[in-house]
Parts: structure tokens; sequence; C-alpha cells
């Protein structure tokens, strides 16, 4: 459904859609603790305590941005750490730009706190119910508060037990986080022509990875892709005019 067609109630929702976010996101809310988990232990074996992996994890809330940093933790200054999060968290632009037109019309502070909560799960399943004409920022919200609620949570649980706990890459655990995207995109593929765009990106990344610095061949590729999609929407619709 198009953003303009949502009436001013329907955008705001309600707690019955509050708890219908909750209930869409709940299943992937054990690959979340798993990866939070992840990144406890990891942040222990970086020097971090406990309760300091636990706050960057509520004020940063970016999964992937968290084990860049630890990785970059001994060996790199502040602002290089700085700059690299900041090219992972780039895409938020794009997810933002994507579902902001759903948001119009609801108050600044609204806005403002389902941008700070926004994750790459919650904004998977919140476009998707916003497309079929489901969604409201009161399910966008619920989606939030459960990545929100687990995230901290399982990365303070992986730092308190993180000194005991064995290199978890050993069991595959590491595996969880791409998979869970893996799942994520396959919502978004509804033709040949989403697919073209998914693969595209997916290729562009790859080859990305090995000629650019840092993180900067992920926002690259997603721009490429998403201009070829565009360009590939305008060809379909001059061949249909002709």
């Amino acid at each position: 459904m198009a953003a303009e067609e949502i009436p001013e109630q329907a955008r705001r929702g309600t707690l019955a859609d509050f708890r219908r976010g909750l209930i869409a996101i709940a299943p992937l809310l054990p690959g979340v603790a798993i990866f939070g988990l992840l990144y406890g232990v990891m942040a222990r074996q970086v020097g971090l305590s406990p309760w300091e992996a636990w706050a960057m994890s509520l004020i940063v809330h970016a999964g992937s941005a968290q084990f860049t940093a630890l990785g970059m933790w001994a060996s790199a200054g502040t602002w290089a750490i700085v700059l690299t999060t900041l090219a992972i968290n780039l895409r938020h632009l794009l997810m933002g730009a994507s579902i902001a037109p759903y948001l119009l019309g609801l108050r600044q502070r609204w806005r403002a706190l389902l941008a700070l909560w926004m994750a790459d799960e919650s904004y998977a399943v919140s476009i998707v119910a916003y497309r079929q004409g489901t969604g409201s920022a009161a399910y966008f919200l619920g989606a939030n508060a459960g990545i929100y609620l687990v995230w901290p949570v399982s990365g303070l649980v992986g730092a308190l037990v993180g000194m005991t706990v064995p290199d978890p890459t050993r069991y595959g655990l590491d595996l969880v986080f791409p998979l869970t995207f893996l799942g994520l995109l396959m919502a978004f593929v509804e033709d040949r022509k989403t697919a073209a765009v998914a693969m595209t990106a997916g290729l562009l990344a790859m080859v990305g990875s090995r000629v650019l610095a840092g993180q900067w061949h992920v926002l690259i590729a997603g721009l490429l892709a998403s201009l070829g999609g565009i360009a590939l929407e305008e060809m379909e619709r001059a061949w249909r005019q002709h």
C-alpha cells in the first residue's frame, strides 16, 4: 500500500498493533540473542567490562558496527573506528528513506524514537507490513522494542560468562547473523526484478570487499543495485507505453 493511502489513525496504530509487531519479530529474536552472546564474549576478550559491553549495546545498538569496533579495538585509533562504523551504518539512510513516507504525520519525537531503535530485522518485518497495508507506527515500535530488549541483555549475559566460554566460532555460531539476513532478504524477493537487484547487490559487495578498504563496499553495492532497479523499472514502463 502506498504511504499516502494510509489514514492518520492507521499510521499511529494501537496497542494491538504493538503486540503484532512483537509477534512478527519473535522468530528472529533467537538469532539476535545468539549474536548478542557472541558479541558479549568478544567484548570481554578485547578488554571491555560487562557493563561497558552492555552500555555499548544500549547506546550504539548496531550489531555489525559493534563487532567491527571490537575487531579494531586494539589496533586502530578512535577516529578510524568512528569512521569505519559510520560507513557501516550509512545503510540506515537507505532504510530510513524507504520507510519515512509511512511515518509522515507522526510527531517528531516518535519519528526520532523509531529511527533510534530501528534495526535491520525490525525494519524488514515493518516495511513488509506497511507494503501489505497492515503496518503502523505502533507495529514498527513493537518490532523495534523486541530487538532493543534482547540485544543488550544477551550481550550482557555473553560478557558475564565470556571469560569462561571457548571460541564460539568453533561451533559455527558466527553464521547465525548472515543466515538471518538471508532469510530476511527472501521476504523482499517478489519477482525476477527484485531477485536480479538482490543478486547484483551481493555480487557487487563481494567484488567491492576485495578492492575497497573498510565497509564502503556495502553502501556502494546497495546504491548501485538500487539505481539498477530504478533503471529496470523505467525501462519496463517505457516498454509498456510503446
